[in-house]
């Protein structure tokens, strides 16, 4: 049975598509950018803040969907910027603990809103 997962504690969505989708016990979580939920406006700063929003958003739909990050399989890092790679690893450091989730960091020509982070994953829930 496929269950659609909504929180308004993440940005909501921009296109047609869902915040994440669960079946069973894996859940399918869309791509965060840096929008802040309450307003629907990119964080500003620099790329350290629109980091940590991602991980917040991405934080509010794993819970949301009954997990934390720490529940993530697989995490998938857009960057227009491969310079940022370090500032992602320290960052992640601060959201996971070991073990860390499988992880690909990917070079994209442009993101949504025309940010420069964007991420998605799977989080493998311990019981549903």
């Amino acid at each position: 049975m496929r269950e659609i997962i909504a929180t308004e504690n993440a940005p909501q969505a921009i296109g047609t598509y869902s915040q994440a989708v669960r079946i069973g016990n894996t859940v399918y979580l869309s791509g965060q950018i840096a929008l802040i939920p309450e307003t629907m406006e990119l964080k500003q700063g620099d790329i350290s803040e629109r980091i940590h929003q991602v991980f917040k958003n991405l934080s509010a739909v794993c819970e949301a969907a009954g997990g934390s990050l720490q529940d993530i399989a697989k995490l998938n890092i857009f960057l227009t910027d491969m310079s940022h790679f370090a500032t992602v690893n320290e960052i992640m450091a601060q959201y996971f603990q070991q073990p860390y989730p499988a992880r690909a960091a990917v070079a994209v020509k442009q993101l949504p809103k025309d940010t420069d982070v964007e991420m998605d994953g799977v989080m493998a829930l311990s019981s549903y």
